[in-house]
């Protein structure tokens, strides 16, 4: 197996494992829906609780603190007025949370095939090298297909636990969409009342789920 395919491959498992612990710290619960935040929205039941709820995002920031606060900043305003700007900020802010994931799947795709191209051409090479006298040696022979296959046994081997890594983050942003969601209706329910048409509550669901 060429050096080539080596390289590539170890480079692409370091910017698997670099995306894979960086978004695992960024998609922590605590960092993106604050267990202080969400308690204040469940203690809110007026505008004058609106002051300790600012307080409390502002100590607290994450992406759900700041759409609390864009919703808090603009309470003035008619609620569908507000639901409409508080959906394009939560737009922004999903996409923040699926920054790298894109990076995984491509990785994903990629790894196997890398290390299928390695092993052709590791392939190519052995059967181009062999000649009348040492086509019997098997022995010889035999590690040559093995030191070509572990590219592409590399190649899954970076791929299975990106393709886990992937799943599982795509699916807890999700989750963490749909608890911001709830929770920013809620907000919005205790401090207009409950009398609003229910199709006015704001939908915050990343694209990627559509």
């Amino acid at each position: 197996m060429d050096i080539f395919f080596i390289l590539a491959l170890l480079f692409t498992s370091v910017i698997a494992l670099t995306f894979i612990v960086e978004r695992g710290f960024a998609l922590r619960w605590q960092k993106v829906v604050p267990s202080a935040v969400e308690s204040a929205v469940g203690h809110y039941h007026s505008d004058r609780d609106l002051g300790r709820l600012r307080h409390i995002c502002q100590h607290h920031p994450s992406a759900f603190s700041r759409l609390l606060l864009m919703a808090a900043d603009h309470v003035d305003w008619p609620k569908a007025e507000n639901i409409n700007l508080l959906e394009k900020r939560a737009r922004h802010e999903v996409v923040k949370l699926e920054r790298g994931l894109v990076v995984l799947e491509i990785i994903v795709g990629i790894s196997p095939l890398l290390g299928l191209v390695g092993t052709i051409y590791g392939l190519i090479i052995l059967f181009g090298s062999m000649d009348q006298g040492n086509a019997s040696d098997t022995t010889r022979f035999a590690q040559g297909i093995s030191l070509a296959l572990n590219a592409t046994l590399m190649g899954l081997l970076i791929a299975i636990p990106t393709l886990v890594a992937w799943s599982y983050y795509s699916k807890k942003v999700e989750n963490l969409t749909i608890e911001m969601e709830t929770l920013c209706d809620e907000f919005l329910r205790r401090h207009y009342g409950a009398t609003e048409s229910p199709e006015l509550t704001p939908k915050v669901v990343p694209h990627s789920f559509k």
